[in-house]
This record gives structure tokens, sequence and C-alpha cells, in this order.
């Protein structure tokens, strides 16, 4: 039968497996397999409900038997964060899609949890609109990116998923659906549910504000050599007029030192990567702003209608060491230059330098004594400016070795959350911070 339940009595495998065949259907329930796993912790069955009433059953189920649900959507973050402490049931949200708008002008879309971000987005753009979410995940589902309130460049005008949530409908750890968005009784709910990886409930939908499609979009890209060039470059758009919809930074590894190299008169070393602003407007307003960009920007700034290969992309492959660095955007480069000199070797850096949340990239072979020595060093330098370093995916061996979350961590409030929500510990067991 393989791990304990946690029941005083076991359930018996062939009986929970009939029943959720009985709730799902039969394809759609079944025991798990060697692929079926969160962060490393094996999942012992998978089902994946028709509707909102058969995913209610299967939590009842899991409640009747006090077995755990960990609800995966596509699985492009199933390993960011924690590993669960178990994982009995994997509920799979791929059949709880659908998308429905009122194209007379509602401003508001619901969205199935199940769905793929790129369908929802190619529904919507039958009438013109879009959600302004672009998340990185290839392929990842409406709930997935809520789960981990998941941004892409456009966060820097139009805010994280969690800013643009109007309301969300979830099952709580008994199978109650509850709707929540708006309402003075749980104002924040919904804002918690945002990055809780599952662990405060299963999201069955979210409904979105939506907004007209951009009919002019131009990414001026300049060659940038070190991060404090990017600061000041960073520092100069955001100070001016052009009011752009994102400001990306692709750093693949730094020079040694540009800046002694320029003092010195000999030739500049190749450029260490490229920071690419994006411009959304009507055609003619987006083409005098990508001028004046250009020529903010400077040197080899140029405008260009489509976006370079690595723009919405994470630096990071599986098996990396996956970091993300949040810090006000005036000490970015500082937080960069602490990266590098706690490796003591250039490490890739890409993302939204005019918010100051970046991702780097350390080898997956990294012993984790390495891992946790590189963390503290540069999260003491963090701490004084106020931002985090967090470890967002990880070998197993790194994992359980090296705080994940860092300092300041949200564990004491997540954990008064988690009791008041989850009090039993069926949803999502751990992952949240502070073990909740």
């Amino acid at each position: 039968m393989g791990r304990s339940s946690g029941s005083t009595h076991r359930p018996e495998v062939a009986e929970v497996t009939r029943r959720l065949a009985d709730i799902c259907g039969t394809p759609f329930a079944r025991l798990a397999g060697a692929a079926d796993e969160v962060a490393g912790e094996p999942a012992r069955w998978v089902a994946a409900p028709g509707g909102v009433h058969a995913a209610a059953r299967v939590l009842k189920l899991a409640a009747e038997h006090d077995l755990t649900v960990v609800p995966r959507g596509a699985g492009t973050k199933i390993d960011w964060g924690a590993a669960p402490s178990r994982v009995d049931i994997l509920l799979d949200t791929g059949r709880l899609a659908g998308v429905r708008h009122d194209a007379r002008g509602s401003g508001v879309a619901e969205v199935g949890a199940g769905t793929p971000l790129r369908a929802a987005q190619a529904i919507l753009g039958r009438t013109g609109q879009r959600l302004a979410l672009d998340a990185p995940s290839d392929g990842a589902t409406v709930g997935g990116v809520v789960a981990a309130d998941e941004p892409g460049p456009l966060r820097h005008r139009h805010g994280p998923p969690c800013d643009q949530l109007v309301a969300v409908s979830y099952l709580d750890a008994d199978g109650e659906l509850v709707r929540v968005g708006g309402e003075p009784s749980a104002p924040d709910l919904d804002r918690l549910l945002c990055g809780s990886q599952g662990g405060l409930g299963v999201l069955v939908s979210a409904a979105f504000r939506v907004q007209p499609i951009p009919a002019g979009r131009v990414w001026v890209s300049r060659s940038v050599w070190s991060p404090l060039e990017v600061h000041e470059l960073v520092r100069a758009v955001v100070a001016s007029p052009l009011q752009p919809a994102a400001i990306e930074v692709d750093l693949p590894a730094l020079p040694v030192d540009p800046g002694r190299t320029r003092r010195s008169g000999s030739s500049a070393p190749p450029p260490a990567g490229r920071l690419v602003v994006l411009l959304e407007g009507g055609p003619a307003d987006v083409a005098e702003r990508a001028v004046r960009a250009a020529d903010l920007l400077g040197g080899d700034a140029r405008a260009v209608h489509r976006p370079p290969e690595w723009w919405r992309r994470y630096p990071f492959r599986e098996g990396d060491i996956a970091l993300r660095v949040e810090v006000p955007t005036s000490d970015l480069h500082a937080a960069v230059y602490a990266l590098r000199d706690a490796v003591g070797a250039p490490v890739p850096v890409r993302g939204s330098a005019g918010l100051g949340t970046v991702h780097a990239v350390l080898p997956g072979g990294t012993p984790p004594d390495r891992v946790a020595t590189i963390l503290d060093g540069v999260r003491t330098v963090l701490l004084a400016r106020r931002g985090r370093c967090v470890v967002i995916s990880a070998p197993p061996a790194v994992r359980h070795a090296v705080d994940l979350w860092g300092h300041p961590s949200p564990a004491g409030g997540l954990r008064a959350v988690k009791q008041r929500y989850d009090p039993r510990r069926r949803l999502a067991p751990g992952r949240l911070p502070g073990d909740c």
C-alpha cells in the first residue's frame, strides 16, 4: 500500500481508487506513477475531476480518509518552493477549464483554473481583448499562475496576477465552494490564495479585469555592460514620460570590471547583456515614444517590433538552482553585485529591472553547503536594503538543506492563516513558508 496516509485507520488502496473513479470517471482516476510527484515528494493517486462538483467530492473523500490533496495544473511550477510533507491525492485541474466573458464590455473575464493561459488569451483575442498576464512558464494554466502569483514583464505596468483579480472561486479543505472578491467580510483572502501553492484552497476559477489589445507594440533595446549602467538607464526611463509597459534586463554574464577597461582607454569588452523597454499604445504614439526612448537610452539603442528571444523566459533550466531576488529598484545593482561577490564568478541574471525583481541561476551541481554560504552572503546585503533572496527551485539535496525563504519571512502570518483555513493540514502541507 505504500506510505501511511496519516489516519488511524489506513484506507484500502482499492477502495479509494474505486471511489475516485466513480467521481472522476475511470480514465481520470488512477494510482500515481513515477512522474507524479511534487518537488520530489511522490503522490499516491491522481484524480482529474470533470467539474467543480466532482472536485468537491474528491476533497470530501480526502477529508473522510484523512488524505492530503495537492492541486496540479500543467505542472510547470510543480517543483517550485518547498516540498509538501505528504502527497496523497494529486488533484489535476485540467478539466476545470473554460472562459466566460461578455464581449459587450463587462470588462471582466472568468477563467477556469485548468485553462492554459495561452488558450485564455486566444479566446479573448477574438474580441480584441486580453489579460495583462504574461507568465513565463510555457503552457502554464491560469490556476497555476495564480497559485504561484507568477508575473511576467507586463507586471511593470499592470501589476502581478494578484493585483488583477476581481474574484476567485475555490474549494476549501472540506470541499465547500467559496467565492471571494470585494466582500467586506473577507477582503484579503483572494490575495492570500495568490502564491499559496494550493496550501489554502483549491482554486477552481478566477475573474480578471480585461483590456483592449494594444494596437502598437515596440521593444527598444540597448546593450549594457554592468549592473550599475543598468541602474542608471532604468532610473532615467522611470523618471521620463515614456510610460513603459515593461523594463527587462538580461545579463547572461558580467565582465570583471568594465569601468576599468573604459578608463584605461582600451577597447570595451563585449556587452554583458541587454536592457529592453516595451512600449504599448496607439501605433503613432508608440512610434513617437520609441524615438524618444532610443534617444534617452543612447548607445546602440534601437526599436524593433519583436521581443528578443529571451523575453518572457526564465534564465534557468530544469536541474538548476533558481533564485529570485527582490529589492527596491534603486538597490538592484547592489544586489546583483552582492550575488556575484558571494559566488565569486559571473551569475546569469534576468528579469524586471524596472521593479527590482530578477531571477538568477546557480549550477545545479553546487554543493548544498556552498549554496547556503552564498545565500547567507547575499541575504546579509539585502537585509539592510529591504530586499529578499528566495530559492524557488533546486535539486532535492539543496532544497532540504537550505533556508528557501530567507528574511523577512512571511512564515508567522501564513502559519496563522493556515491554521484558520486548513487546521487539519490536508491541503499541500509543508508548501507554505514556515512548513505550514
